[in-house]
């Protein structure tokens, strides 16, 4: 298999997601990091402007979104599985909960205390990414303690899942549901000052919090944006066209489409025609003359396509 190559950065809490995925899988693989800001012109001639983080790039195979992530690193390395326990499809469900309402909550509390201290430029993208164009994180700092009673009882869910006895979320062995719980307490730890107080009545979860910790990121080794974009126009896709009689679109290769995630974050269309289509994923076929012919790989859920 051509190397997986990961765009991200360390900060990110949906890349940790990622990161500790390889490490499940014990996997190594190449590290390109981006800008923390969307100035990532490299990346952006291979996505078309999609400008979320993280992005997983195998030859001239893009892949967005960590749904997409997950589902192909499971296709392409089965053992070990991010579904034991007889887990699968459910986490895929719960991450509707995990990567909407809760990290939006813990976004508020990452960022909301701190927004002053923060570059405002940041502050300005996050805040529309992630609550829209009337979004203001100092309200959102002046309401912190409604967002941690929120959340509060949230964590106590992740905290029952695992009263069982268990180590990981779904049974004796970490899987999906463990990295959509883990990004999310990861991200709260690393940027609340007042997390080790508020976490403290999460005994189970502390624990699991050190197992998580020890599956670690897999062997990375660093490989530049520009480099990663020749990997890419060295390469031709390997998705082959693939149409779905089923689809409730009419989707077919050939069609010219737009791709964005239904968000209020004012995300880039992303254009291209489509060349292979099923339930749970869409790639579309696009060309720019930095990185030649690229398949761009999105989920159906949680996205928008559009016919021309």
């Amino acid at each position: 298999m051509t190397e997986i190559i990961i765009h991200h950065y360390p900060a990110s809490p949906v890349s940790e997601k990622i990161r500790t995925g390889m490490g499940l899988k014990q996997l190594a693989w190449r590290s390109v990091e981006q800008n923390r800001l969307p100035d990532r012109p490299e990346l952006f001639a291979m996505t078309g402007g999609y400008r979320r983080i993280p992005v997983m790039q195998i030859g001239a195979d893009i892949y967005c979104d960590t749904q997409c992530i997950l589902r192909e690193l499971e296709h392409r390395v089965p053992t070990p599985t991010f579904f034991p326990n007889n887990g699968a499809g459910l986490p895929f469900a719960l991450s509707r909960w995990s990567d909407g309402a809760m990290f939006e909550l813990a976004f508020r509390v990452a960022f909301a205390p701190v927004a002053d201290k923060l570059p405002a430029a940041l502050i300005a993208d996050r805040t529309r990414l992630y609550l829209g164009e009337q979004g203001d994180l100092k309200n959102e700092a002046a309401d912190l303690p409604h967002t941690l009673a929120q959340l509060r009882p949230q964590l106590g869910w992740l905290e029952a899942c695992l009263s069982s006895g268990q180590h990981f979320m779904l049974g004796g062995e970490p899987g999906m549901s463990d990295l959509l719980a883990w990004y999310l307490v990861w991200f709260v730890r690393e940027r609340y000052a007042a997390a080790p107080e508020f976490m403290a009545e999460f005994p189970l979860l502390n624990a699991w919090v050190q197992r998580m910790q020890a599956i670690g990121h897999g062997k990375s080794t660093p490989m530049t944006p520009a480099e990663a974009l020749a990997v890419a126009k060295s390469a031709e896709p390997d998705t082959a066209e693939k149409p779905d009689a089923y689809d409730p679109q009419g989707l077919k290769p050939g069609m010219k489409v737009t791709v964005v995630p239904i968000t209020h974050g004012g995300d880039q269309l992303v254009e291209g025609k489509v060349l292979a289509v099923d339930r749970d994923t869409i790639a579309i076929s696009r060309e720019h003359p930095d990185c030649g012919r690229v398949a761009v790989h999105f989920p159906r859920v949680g996205y928008r396509v559009t016919l021309c």
